[in-house]
């Protein structure tokens, strides 16, 4: 057993060494930060659109105590609403005919508004009315109200703290660290499907299957791409805190995990470790068995779909707590690290788990373990029938 995992770092080493001292792993570093700077760019540019050219202008031609109303109710409603939410008004000269108003070349307003509060009449195309005119009925109404309604003072008692909002907290939490812990493993555990396949066209894995077990292979194969995810993590994870603490600190009214903040980044750590090595086992024993990387290109596919429906099963299931859908996604292994990191966010109890992870590291082993003697069987053509051998002690 020693043997083995001397044989493994000085594989992970090997690995790691040529995929970080690479050129390419600078542009790795930086790509996934493209997307997310072009989505704040044309997130930004879409705003301003929908925040100015694109609001819907109504012209008001009444009175000059009604416009003010109306001025002041959509003040007033758009502080609860969001300023999207209701047309944007501007005073018009009163006119006879606001139709004429409408045809008019300088004409800025999509309708106009006349009449009075107690008796609007908004004018302008039929598809622009079906839009406005109920904005418009709750605006004259709101108005009207100011003037005949008294508003109802609401008295204010506080907490310390409240078990429904804390529980609500903690949740979304948990689904945060998955969201995140997914994205990670679909980023980075992809790449050991071709892992194998380049040593296996330049027969380099037949020199190395010579000096060292292939489980050794396999293992420190593994362990050199968790080490540069880690790697891609940390530049990622510094870029991110320093982009919060220059936008300020909002994240520090979230509440503390159930757990407590120190054990739940340490279990995001070790849950991550776990996905993708649990991914990644099966990826590098699937990919083992391709000869092109044409034919990894076509596993690539099914395997991305396999990750969706497995995270959908574990999302769904973590809204329900103690259910048998959330028990079903905390055991069954490729599910259990994304369903276990909310538990840790909702339930203080730390013995789960520590049995997760064993039984998580437990399937990894059994993955390697499959993967190898189904590379020996049918890629170096030895070894006879694999399951036989399943539990045999490994030799070189």
């Amino acid at each position: 057993m020693r043997h083995l995992w001397r044989a493994a770092f000085v594989i992970a080493r090997r690995d790691f060494t040529a995929v970080v001292l690479s050129r390419t792993f600078i542009l790795f570093l930086l790509g996934p930060l493209l997307p997310i700077l072009i989505g704040f760019a044309f997130g930004g540019l879409g705003s301003k659109i929908s925040s100015t050219d694109l609001r819907p202008v109504v012209g008001i031609a009444m009175s000059a105590a009604d416009n003010g109303a109306i001025e002041r109710a959509r003040d007033g409603l758009t502080q609860r609403m969001g300023d999207q939410a209701l047309p944007h008004l501007r005073p018009v000269p009163r006119a006879p005919d606001p139709r004429a108003q409408l045809a008019r070349p300088d004409s800025a307003v999509v309708a106009i508004l006349s009449g009075s509060l107690a008796h609007p009449v908004l004018t302008g195309k039929a598809e622009d009315l079906d839009h406005l005119q109920g904005d418009v009925s709750l605006l004259a109404s709101a108005a009207l109200a100011e003037r005949s309604l008294r508003f109802v003072a609401v008295d204010r008692q506080e907490v310390a703290t409240s078990h429904g909002a804390q529980a609500q907290g903690q949740l979304v939490i948990g689904r945060i660290a998955q969201v995140v812990m997914f994205f990670l493993t679909i980023l980075l555990a992809g790449m050991i499907l071709s892992n194998l396949v380049e040593e296996k066209t330049n027969k380099i894995i037949e020199i190395l299957a010579a000096a060292v077990p292939i489980d050794a292979i396999f293992l420190g194969k593994l362990m050199a791409m968790l080490a540069m995810s880690f790697v891609g993590i940390l530049f990622w994870g510094g870029t991110a805190l320093l982009l919060l603490i220059m936008l300020g600190d909002g994240v520090a009214n979230l509440p503390a995990p159930a757990v407590g903040w120190p054990l739940f980044l340490l279990l995001a750590i070790v849950y991550f470790a776990m996905a993708y090595t649990l991914l990644g086992s099966l990826f590098l024993g699937i990919g083992a068995q391709a000869t092109t990387v044409r034919e990894v290109q076509t596993l690539n596919m099914p395997i991305t779909m396999g990750q969706m429906l497995i995270f959908f099963f574990a999302s769904y299931a973590v809204d329900h707590m103690g259910s048998p859908a959330e028990i079903a996604a905390c055991i069954f292994p490729w599910s259990s690290p994304f369903a276990m990191i909310v538990r840790a966010a909702q339930d203080g109890a730390v013995w789960p788990h520590l049995v997760a992870i064993v039984w998580q590291a437990a399937f990894v082993a059994l993955i390697i373990r499959v993967g190898v003697l189904l590379f020996r069987r049918h890629v170096m053509q030895s070894g006879g029938r694999w399951w036989r051998r399943l539990f045999r002690p490994t030799t070189g």
